[in-house]
């Protein structure tokens, strides 16, 4: 019997590519039956796309995509603030052009250890699917970035999935922006109110779809795919992790995350530095491929600066936590995180 599809799209510019196209190779290798759906956010994403004429996998160009709506509003939002504001977009335009049945959001830094069609699977009647942070205590953001994460957001084209999905993309058209404001926060604090507001809204059970910077201490990890909760000893083979905050700089240099996150050296060794290799394969592969065009410049790495904002959230946790944390040794020791290595391939 052949696998229910499952209908993938993401969006992108050239700085992105190459994340973007190592998500593709994760999908490529675990996912049965999909369909990758990009929108190219520059004319050399699209060129190089199609170029590469890889299955699968199906460029759209920034042209084809803006509708006059989001063209209005472009100029009122920063590039990232666009890039969100366009995430309910990408996916409502997929569905109607292609005529599809069914379409998820995923963020191009995402990579897949096994097929993403099984988390569908938990509730087949459901109309719309949403992930959860699952945010350890230390670095619970719920209240400034929302309970649950764009990551991985799944619609059907169906009544109940529909009426999400347009309320999602006239939400964001009206306000899209980089700040809390009024219970929001870009597009993903919106997503706080639907198990309330909407039917047929699953929450992803799995908690290994959405392994992140700020939950991996939650779990030791066995291997690349494979890891055990800590809370109940239970081993799951991971879905996918999603590498927020990982930069490439010069000379093979590679900032693993944020300082804000702790990183064991498990984690950085079984899941960030495969990652990583692969990611400066494809960089140098499209260097190479697409001379003159492939033209991207990685800044030199330096030290990451600490807002006043951040380092006394995280004081005020510490000491929270053990009064004897009030001499701010401990909030001091966070930021000496320097997850910066230079990556052999």
């Amino acid at each position: 019997m052949t696998e229910e599809k499952i209908n993938l799209c993401t969006l992108f510019n050239v700085n992105y590519l190459n994340r973007g196209l190592l998500m593709y190779t994760s999908l490529k290798a675990e996912a049965k039956n999909f369909d990758l759906y990009v929108i190219c956010f520059d004319n050399v994403t699209y060129e190089i796309l199609k170029k590469l004429n890889h299955d699968n996998l199906i460029p759209v160009s920034l042209k084809e995509f803006e509708d006059e709506e989001l063209l209005k509003i472009k100029p009122s939002r920063t590039a990232a603030e666009y890039c969100w504001t366009c995430s309910s977009s990408s996916v409502l335009y997929c569905i109607e052009h292609f005529k599809l049945d069914n379409c998820t959001y995923v963020d191009a830094d995402l990579y897949f250890y096994s097929d993403p069609a099984k988390i569908w699977k938990e509730d087949p009647s459901a109309s719309v699917l949403i992930t959860l942070h699952n945010y350890s205590a230390e670095y619970d953001q719920s209240n400034e970035s929302g309970r649950f994460c764009v990551q991985f957001t799944g619609f059907k084209n169906n009544a109940e999935g529909m009426k999400a999905l347009k309320d999602w993309r006239n939400d964001c058209i009206k306000w899209c922006f980089n700040r809390i404001e009024d219970g929001k926060f870009g597009d993903q604090k919106y997503l706080d109110e639907w198990p309330q507001k909407y039917k047929g809204v699953h929450i992803v059970k799995d908690i290994t779809a959405g392994l992140a910077p700020w939950n991996i201490d939650q779990f030791k990890i066995v291997k690349e795919n494979l890891v055990v909760q800590k809370s109940d000893s239970k081993k799951m083979e991971s879905v996918f992790f999603h590498f927020h905050g990982l930069k490439i700089f010069k000379d093979q240099m590679v900032s693993f995350t944020s300082h804000r996150y702790h990183l064991n050296k498990t984690a950085q060794t079984k899941i960030y530095l495969p990652y990583a290799k692969r990611l400066l394969e494809i960089d140098n592969f499209l260097r190479k491929s697409f001379p003159g065009i492939y033209n991207v410049v990685h800044e030199k790495s330096g030290v990451e600066l600490v807002s006043t904002k951040e380092w006394l959230r995280f004081y005020l946790y510490d000491v929270k936590n053990d009064l004897k944390n009030i001499d701010a040794n401990l909030t001091k020791s966070r930021f000496k995180n320097n997850y910066t290595f230079k990556i052999e391939i």
